[in-house]
């Protein structure tokens, strides 16, 4: 359990360090990170939170806190993957609506330009 609990602290610290160098060198917008962020905080507290985890194992049901943590993680990531799922799909929409306003601008402008003046 130890052994897991610094692999997963090590690593939540990987994740937050990255993001933060992503955000400063403007690879990832700060809206986005907050996600990420919040996954590693979270991550990082369940795998140093020994009572926490033998409490959430309780709760859950399980036998193992590592069990506990190792789920957690799994639930963590599903919901920032979920939440990034919706905003590629807004932004798919809201391409998709350009798109076709910019074809109908496009439209207008070659008719008018066409049209035979008086």
């Amino acid at each position: 359990m130890d052994h897991l609990q610094l692999t997963i602290t090590v690593l939540s610290l990987v994740l937050i360090g990255l993001v933060l160098f992503s955000v400063r060198s403007a690879h990832i917008r700060v809206e986005y990170s907050v996600s990420w962020l919040s996954a590693g905080v979270a991550l990082l507290l369940l795998s140093r939170s020994r009572t926490l985890l033998v409490w959430l194992s309780r709760e859950l049901g399980l036998g193992e806190p590592a069990v506990a943590l190792i789920l957690l993680a799994f639930g963590v990531f599903l919901v920032v993957f979920y939440r990034f799922s919706v905003i590629i799909s807004q932004l798919k929409d809201s391409n998709i609506a350009l798109t076709q306003r910019l074809a109908i601008l496009e439209f207008q402008l070659k008719s008018s330009s066409q049209a035979p003046s008086a």
